[in-house]
């Protein structure tokens, strides 16, 4: 089967005609110009070949009897025909990327599927963008292997963790925050759930984290170190002698050095902040500074996250 893509972009193309976001400028100024999307398959275009709609999109069959599954256009999200595995997708990942890890999590799509990018418009910031976007979600990359983000409070560092991870079909999400009685704090927590895929499975854990990363595969976003760190220095008295904490932090060096799943974790980089004014600052300060440390040097990515732009760490 061959697909021809003859342009990949929106109904109005990328750049669109006089926008001046951004990610149309720099296009534009490059002289760069994305048609519409536009398909062939086997040499024939998608509206002629033999086709069904589904929800969000088309059920289409090649000539040579190959199954496809097609968004309908931008924002849209094909759903699959009941136990179809499709030999091609081709998806609004800029608009809906974590569509194509509920396609995999239903088992529409596989390994041996062909994934495409299509309806691609400013909705990303450029196209090298889209193409280290796809480098997490194209294919299904397996552990043990460990990325820590970094960043200071409100630097995009929790959606980068989540976009990493948004293709894959089987995802434990570690909430180590307490809710508590703040109102601000739980609204935090709350739309943190509501940007989650609905399949990802949720565990809200404090001292456990080592005994997850033993026992849990597939992939586990954990979010956040910092707020295990208070947990267990809270439960450890530490506030006043982090020495007392020391245990609890090898015993999590120890199962993220020995864990097999894909682990994305985010921490807060605490080098970005203000000197803290009291003791009890400082010491966690020192604490999760030092943790970071050891976790960086066991882990296959680093990076920092800055106003939701990132830089990996070599």
């Amino acid at each position: 089967m061959n697909i021809d893509l003859q342009g990949t972009a929106g109904r109005d193309g990328w750049p669109l005609p006089d926008c001046r976001c951004a990610s149309c400028t720099r296009l534009r100024t490059a002289g760069i110009s994305h048609e519409p999307t536009r398909i062939l398959i086997d040499g024939v275009p998608l509206e002629k070949c033999s086709r069904w709609k589904v929800p969000g999109g088309y059920d289409v069959r090649s000539a040579s009897g190959r199954r496809i599954l097609v968004a309908g256009g931008p924002g849209e999200r094909p759903e699959p025909v009941a136990e179809t595995v499709y030999d091609a997708a081709l998806l609004d990942l800029v608009g809906c990327p974590d569509h194509l890890g509920r396609l995999r999590h239903a088992g529409a799509v596989t390994a041996a599927t062909e994934i495409i990018a299509v309806y691609v418009d400013h909705r990303i910031p450029s196209p090298e963008e889209l193409e280290r976007r796809k480098g997490f979600w194209m294919t299904q990359r397996e552990g043990p292997h460990r990325t820590l983000l970094l960043g200071g409070s409100r630097s995009g560092k929790s959606a980068e963790a989540e976009m990493r991870l948004i293709g894959h079909p089987y995802v434990t999400y570690v909430a180590t925050a307490v809710r508590g009685d703040d109102p601000e704090w739980a609204a935090r927590i709350e739309a943190h759930q509501r940007r989650r895929p609905a399949w990802w499975k949720t565990v809200e854990a404090t001292r456990d984290l080592a005994h997850l990363l033993a026992s849990t595969s597939g992939a586990i976003l954990v979010d956040g170190i910092g707020t295990w760190v208070a947990a267990v220095m809270s439960e450890t008295g530490a506030w006043e002698e982090p020495a007392r904490v020391t245990p609890c932090l090898d015993e999590l060096i120890t199962a993220w050095r020995a864990t097999t799943a894909r682990v994305v974790a985010v921490s807060d980089e605490v080098g970005l902040s203000l000197v803290p004014t009291t003791p009890a600052g400082r010491a966690f300060r020192d604490v999760l500074g030092d943790l970071n440390q050891r976790l960086a040097a066991e882990s296959e990515e680093a990076a920092l996250v800055v106003a939701g732009r990132v830089t990996d760490l070599l």
